[in-house]
């Protein structure tokens, strides 16, 4: 056995003396150097021990009984041995981390605390990434969560980072708190430099404002009150920050949206920003909803694309634009925006068309669309659009008698006027001055008593296409 081992060390001392006795290279002699990659070595998994689950109780059971300084040392004790073992080392730990950094006033136990907080997250993604229920993309939002909560805005930079991928990744199943510190962290980088963190901030709004809305949509989501608040919240961030100027944002997208010409979902996203602040008088808007209509024609595009038929003085086309965008509008549009295609739609064919019996049409059915929604208010800019077709139209002709006939409409206005302000008080000033200018109007007693078969009786039937009746005063 000694002289087999004997053997095999002698053996292997001789290869690289005969390696080294073979014939030099000459000098200038290309000596060709082979690449040997170096072995890839998966680090193991450490070992779960009886201790480790031991601890896990212990700290566990600490953490329950907020307990927390007692519940540091076996939590650490399976965080630096077997962080492998379950996940409630690193839900536990963030809150144990959390709460041992606002005991202590001792500032580097602080930096350890805040330190010891980030690497928390990252080993979590190591070993705990592909969790079904708590994916990376979730430890991501926790990791940014962590960054504003222990080093604030010095790390709002890495924050913003983690929480927008942990947002693009989760969409609506977002945690709300980390959708709302991407607002808040984006806004305070933003505010640092306008020129430069625009786009970002923008694009971060976004993508948090429309994963807020569709959790408050959600019927079966218990949070959805608490979605909706929030997604005001963040609304108005953006409202008041400056970054929704209309003509900030044609600098930003007008080249966007030539370079994206072809690229629906870029169109889409682009076109529904613009009409969520209110810039759709922007070229830039109907650029985008034009080309997003012709690569696959939607609602939104469609509402585009009359805008800027409107804006061109083609009403007739942005009506039918309009009856396309209703008829494309599914259930997962916000039907709020089907009732202002409908009002809108009315508006033009009553301003702009004299479609009178038309405009009560898109009137009535943005009311009908309203009340689906439990929502009042809208409705009263509707009554008095129908009421204002009222008072614009002569159905009886234009002889002596067909004259006094025609002040009938007067009445049958007033009416809307009246039911406009009782459903939606907002419109009450509107609606009062309405009434005031138009009760001037009425059929006088002398009118009435010339025609007393037409005005017999207290009520009154308005002919023609309005079609209703009325009380005669």
């Amino acid at each position: 056995m000694k002289f087999r081992t004997l053997v095999v060390v002698a053996l292997a001392a001789a290869v690289p003396a005969l390696a080294c006795a073979k014939k030099p290279k000459k000098v200038g002699e290309d000596v060709p150097v082979k690449q040997v990659a170096a072995p890839v070595v998966e680090e193991a998994d450490p070992e779960i021990t009886e201790e480790c689950i031991m601890n896990v109780s212990l700290f566990h059971e600490a953490v329950k009984n907020k307990m927390f300084a007692d519940a540091y040392e076996p939590w650490y004790e399976v965080y630096t041995t077997c962080p492998n073992a379950n996940k409630s080392i690193y839900s536990d730990g963030t809150k144990i981390v959390e709460a041992l950094y606002q005991a202590t006033k001792d500032q580097a136990e602080k930096d350890r605390l805040a330190k010891l907080a980030i690497e928390m997250q990252d080993k979590r993604i190591r070993f705990f990434g592909n969790d079904s229920k708590y994916p990376k993309p979730y430890i991501l939002g926790e990791k940014g969560l962590a960054y504003v909560d222990f080093y604030g805005e010095a790390k709002y930079a890495e924050a913003r980072e983690c929480l927008r991928a942990s947002a693009e990744g989760l969409g609506r199943n977002s945690k709300i708190m980390v959708l709302v510190k991407l607002v808040d962290v984006s806004y305070a980088l933003y505010k640092q430099d306008p020129d430069k963190r625009a786009e970002q901030f923008i694009a971060d709004y976004e993508i948090a404002s429309s994963a807020l809305g569709e959790q408050a949509s959600m019927p079966e989501n218990k949070n959805a009150d608490i979605a909706a608040k929030q997604k005001d919240y963040v609304d108005n961030i953006f409202a008041i920050s400056g970054a929704a100027d209309c003509s900030k944002l044609d600098e930003i997208y007008a080249a966007v949206v030539k370079e994206n010409a072809s690229n629906l979902d870029m169109l889409q996203k682009i076109a529904k920003l613009y009409r969520r602040v209110r810039c759709t008088e922007s070229e830039v808007y109907f650029a985008a909803c034009e080309s997003a209509h012709k690569l696959h024609p939607t609602a939104e595009s469609a509402a585009g694309c009359a805008s800027m038929s409107a804006k061109k003085g083609d009403y007739a086309q942005a009506v039918s634009y309009y009856d396309e965008a209703i008829k494309l509008a599914t259930i997962e549009d916000e039907m709020e925006d089907v009732a202002d295609y409908q009002y809108n739609a009315a508006v033009y064919c009553f301003a702009n068309l004299k479609r009178y019996q038309d405009a009560r049409k898109y009137a009535l059915a943005s009311i009908a669309t309203l009340s689906s929604l439990g929502m009042s208010k809208g409705q009263g800019r509707c009554y008095i659009i129908i009421g204002m077709c009222y008072a614009s139209s002569r159905p009886y002709g234009d002889d002596a008698k067909g004259r006094i006939l025609n002040k009938s409409v007067y009445w049958a206005a007033v009416d809307k006027f009246v039911k406009a302000k009782q459903v939606d008080p907002s419109v009450e000033a509107t609606a009062n001055e309405y009434i005031n200018s138009y009760s001037r109007y009425y059929p006088t007693k002398e009118e009435r008593f010339d025609l007393p078969n037409e005005f017999s009786g207290s009520t009154f039937y308005v002919g023609g296409w309005i079609g209703e009746s009325t009380a005669i005063r």
